[in-house]
């Protein structure tokens, strides 16, 4: 089944839906609210799943199929990088975390786009604190974990022969 990129691009897409699914479910049953940068990763996740998603219903030839694991590995870098500095928040000393900031809602309408990124990406003190737990991780950690292991298959799936 494996053999078939179509088929395993399309287990990329679903895998991703499955991760928004649990976050939804965190948001809105167990009314955990997403940080800023919880809300970045989110994105990468949705941007990793539309080019799984594109690359299931494209089914390029090899040279296509490059350029979606290209395309693949980048999203997947940036998903793993927010991820990574999240998670190096929640790890922080508590007299070493940063303040907490204004909201996404607010950054998104009163600041450039740079200076919002900028700021989300430095972090706050409300992205520090750790509200879920599954085996010792927190959801950064499993966020991590995610988009590098769907990175690496997404490039493995696209570029062998």
């Amino acid at each position: 089944m494996l053999k078939n990129p179509r088929f395993a691009n399309l287990l990329g897409f679903l895998a991703c839906a499955g991760l928004m699914a649990y976050a939804l479910y965190t948001q809105y049953v167990l009314n955990l609210e997403p940080c800023p940068l919880c809300i970045f990763q989110r994105v990468a996740v949705i941007g990793l799943g539309a080019v799984f998603g594109l690359a299931a219903l494209h089914d390029p030839v090899l040279f296509g199929r490059r350029i979606y694991g290209a395309l693949i590995l980048i999203v997947a870098a940036a998903g793993a990088g927010v991820a990574g500095r999240h998670l190096w928040l929640q790890t922080l000393p508590p007299e070493r975390v940063p303040a907490c900031g204004p909201g996404l809602d607010y950054m998104l309408e009163a600041f450039p786009f740079t200076e919002m990124l900028q700021t989300v990406l430095s972090g706050s003190g409300e992205c520090a604190k750790v509200d879920w737990m599954f085996l010792g991780l927190a959801m950064p950690g499993w966020v991590l974990i995610s988009v590098v292991v769907l990175g690496a298959f997404g490039v493995w799936v696209n570029w062998r022969r």
